[in-house]
């Protein structure tokens, strides 16, 4: 089988390459990336030496070359990771968000359809359900939740979410999507909560956090969210919704609080900044439907994950550092 990940040099996505390269040596997998400011190259370098994968640079705009690459590569599979997710970014400029998270995702979906692939898998979010009461712990997202979003992230992704249920139903492509909550884990960009506290702690720099750092978010290991993916993909049925939760709510203080602890740093360093727009108050997932269907299941608490991912970031300061001098872009070089 030939898969296409796209948005493979990405947090979530280059996590899943490293995964599904190894585990299946048999299958042939092409990781595609713009390589636009969060798409790392360093994060898949390793994986050039091994026989089932190659790494092409490419936009999931440009529809011409998503053709081309279709018509050349005869992919039976394809996922789809690439997406911005910077919640402030989409604040600041929302345009970039629809052409990338929704033509990007119709172009695939066409390409898809032409090329008769086996499964199209959308990966989306929890983000796209809008949010929870604080004072509601017996309230959960399920599948059925309707769509609500509140920023122009979340609405992107909820639209591209939409479009991939239509082809479904119109043209009947076989499509699965699946919503996770918040990831942490390796290789995430700093400008997310976990890898901003590690990094300015790191250097006693002050951390912000917005408003009183109430809002509560459910936070899964990376790994986890992938091992998901790759069930759904393989073993769920057409047509369905998958959500993917780490059973882990914490508020973001109670997570800075985690983080400088395991430092060794302290809490005077947690600076309270005026609260974003449109700030989701609470996130939290029902992953029933995938335990029960697929057998799905959680290998890491909060606790034990956290605490790799701060001793990863520890170990690859040079990883961080790239990213700040901008050095990380120079990491690909066109062939």
């Amino acid at each position: 089988m030939k898969y296409l990940v796209t948005g493979g040099a990405g947090f979530i996505g280059s996590n899943y390459m490293h995964y599904v390269v190894n585990k299946y040596p048999d299958d042939y997998f092409v990781c595609l990336d713009a390589l636009t400011y969060a798409g790392n190259y360093n994060n898949i370098k390793d994986l050039e030496a091994k026989n089932n994968y190659k790494f092409v640079h490419g936009d999931i705009t440009d529809e011409e070359f998503i053709n081309k690459l279709f018509d050349e590569e005869n992919f039976d599979v394809v996922i789809n990771f690439a997406a911005e997710s910077h919640v402030d970014n989409s604040i600041k400029n929302p345009g970039v968000f629809i052409e990338t998270n929704v033509q990007g995702t119709r172009v695939l979906l066409d390409a898809s359809r032409k090329h008769n692939v086996k499964r199209y898998h959308q990966v989306s979010t929890d983000e796209v359900y809008g949010d929870l009461p604080l004072d509601r712990k017996d309230l959960l997202f399920t599948e059925n939740t309707p769509l609500h979003t509140s920023s122009p992230y979340s609405s992107s992704k909820a639209g591209a979410d939409l479009l991939v249920m239509a082809y479904y139903r119109t043209f009947g492509l076989p499509v699965t999507i699946s919503r996770c909550s918040n990831n942490y884990g390796p290789y995430q960009f700093p400008e997310k909560l976990i890898p901003v506290v590690i990094s300015k702690a790191l250097n006693d720099e002050k951390i912000p956090v917005y408003g009183k750092g109430e809002n509560v978010r459910d936070w899964i290991h990376v790994i986890d969210h992938n091992i998901g993916v790759d069930l759904i993909v393989r073993n769920g049925r057409v047509g369905e919704v998958y959500n993917l939760g780490g059973h882990s709510e914490r508020t973001n203080l109670e997570v800075v609080k985690t983080i400088l602890k395991q430092m060794g740093k302290s809490e005077d360093l947690i600076t309270f900044v005026t609260d974003r727009p449109g700030h989701d108050l609470r996130y939290a997932i029902d992953s029933t439907k995938v335990e029960k269907e697929l057998g799905w299941d959680r290998t890491y608490t909060f606790e034990d994950g956290i605490k790799e991912t701060v001793d990863w970031y520890l170990n690859n300061q040079e990883w961080i550092n790239n990213i700040k001098t901008g050095e990380y872009k120079n990491a690909y070089v066109e062939k």
